[in-house]
């Protein structure tokens, strides 16, 4: 099979393709949750019923991101399994097909979220800012194709090794909506729905700058012409098998995000949601190094799963393990030392003011959190990368929405801890669940390498 570069990189050295992939997947992570953050303290400055309305229609969002995230990590695996096998033409198909199921996702989200977007709202506990929750939200809604599409391209840039184009669409894509924020919300008044405008307009760049690449330039690795494309339902089959689950995860997430919501409405009301939407961004950009080293190894573990390298996939689930956790530390330090600052950009106006000392106190207890990511991401990345969507799901399912969720229930209402016990609870709950999962995939590997469990079927 012809290689270039990139594909050489990917089929090398585990640790330096990790280190060539992950640190640009870090940098336009963190430019989209700076974006997250931009747009949090421009809206901060409407109230915190406005900010508290993003807070519900967030999990929403997620949800949204973590399809089109989901199908792009299936595209990933199955692609680099096919790079990994040297099956070329099998990876142009494969890269056509995920293209196909992106558009087709993207159109049925829109109709269903559009729809039901204020029962969910309701169900959520949204009443009190339903006004607010629903002008942001259904702008937001009616982008939903430039929203899911580019992550799902983008995984097929990551699985031939080609993070530039994977990424820099993605960081274009926040800058200009950091641009477009104060615009929008202040200088043309639209409030709230500036805000919705900013975060739906800016990803048609991204998406233009990849179709561009693709269908005008043609320069990239993987082919999208006619004459590539075998229609194959079992493609969309594997595609699937880990892109469902890793939807599902992000779906998990988003649902824990909604029952916290609930649960601190029910013990402190509206502020307190405030204060974590506010504050849970902030714990979310510093979980951002782990998140990308474990989004690198799904490539890297892929490539090494579909050439029956084995032992490429312990080094890789090791090293990013390591490089995740002395990030996360780095981070951790830099957060709960400098708690006050950073609630500052959310507290900045008279309206918010009250906000600053729980946000900080929110951010030096929940930083905690970050240390143990790396093992659970890793682990369920890799197993993404093997093929093995669903394990990762059944693990995330278990971390998130079954142990974080009792110790939260457990510490925050029947030892009635209130708040302080909800966070207390998702602090011990990852904890554990973070420790199993890691436990799990090093058994697995382990017995991979020796040949006790089946090898790469792609």
């Amino acid at each position: 099979m012809e290689m270039n570069e990139n594909v050489e990189m990917i089929t090398g050295d585990p640790k330096k393709a990790i280190n060539k992939l992950a640190w640009p997947l870090i940098a336009s992570m963190f430019l989209i949750f700076l974006n997250n953050i931009v747009d949090s303290i421009w809206v901060a400055g409407l109230g915190p019923d406005p900010l508290a309305a993003i807070g519900y229609v967030t999990p929403l969002f997620m949800v949204l991101v973590g399809i089109g995230n989901g199908i792009g990590a299936g595209a990933t695996s199955l692609i680099s399994r096919f790079i990994g096998a040297e099956r070329r033409d099998d990876a142009n198909n494969a890269a056509i097909h995920s293209a196909i199921l992106s558009v087709i996702v993207s159109l049925v989200l829109t109709v269903i979220l559009l729809l039901s977007l204020e029962s969910l709202l309701k169900i959520m506990g949204a009443s009190a800012v339903l006004d607010y929750a629903m002008d942001y939200g259904m702008i937001v809604f009616l982008f939903t194709a430039p929203i899911l599409i580019p992550p799902i391209f983008g995984g097929a840039f990551r699985a031939e090794g080609d993070v530039k184009r994977a990424t820099l669409p993605i960081a274009i894509v926040a800058v200009i909506n950091m641009i477009l924020d104060p615009i929008f919300i202040y200088i043309f008044g639209w409030g709230i729905s500036g805000a919705a405008f900013a975060t739906g307009l800016a990803p048609i760049f991204g998406l233009c700058m990849m179709l561009y690449w693709i269908f005008i330039k043609k320069d990239t690795y993987l082919s999208y012409n006619k004459k590539d494309f075998h229609n194959d339902l079992t493609m969309y089959k594997d595609i699937l098998a880990v892109g469902i689950p890793a939807s599902l995860e992000q779906l998990i997430m988003s649902a824990l995000a909604i029952t916290v919501n609930f649960m601190l409405t029910i013990v402190s009301g509206s502020v307190a949601v405030a204060v974590y939407t506010a504050g849970w961004r902030v714990i979310a950009l510093g979980l951002l190094p782990a998140i990308g080293v474990g989004t690198a190894a799904i490539t890297v573990s892929g490539v090494a799963y579909g050439a029956k390298k084995y032992e490429n996939i312990r080094t890789t689930l090791r090293y990013s393990v390591k490089l995740g956790l002395i990030s996360s530390i780095i981070v951790c330090i830099l957060l709960f030392v400098f708690a006050n600052q950073v609630s500052y950009i959310f507290s900045y106006s008279e309206a918010s003011a009250e906000l600053l000392p729980l946000i900080a106190g929110f951010i030096q207890l929940m930083c905690l959190f970050i240390l143990y990511v790396p093992f659970g991401a890793s682990a369920g990345n890799v197993f993404q990368g093997l093929g093995k969507g669903t394990t990762s799901f059944i693990l995330t399912t278990f971390r998130e929405f079954v142990l974080v969720l009792a110790f939260a229930y457990l510490l925050g209402f029947v030892f009635n801890m209130g708040e302080r016990g909800i966070y207390y609870g998702m602090l011990i709950g990852g904890f554990i669940g973070s420790v199993i999962a890691y436990g799990y995939i090093e058994y697995y590997v382990d017995r991979l390498i020796k040949g006790k469990v089946k090898g790469s079927r792609i």
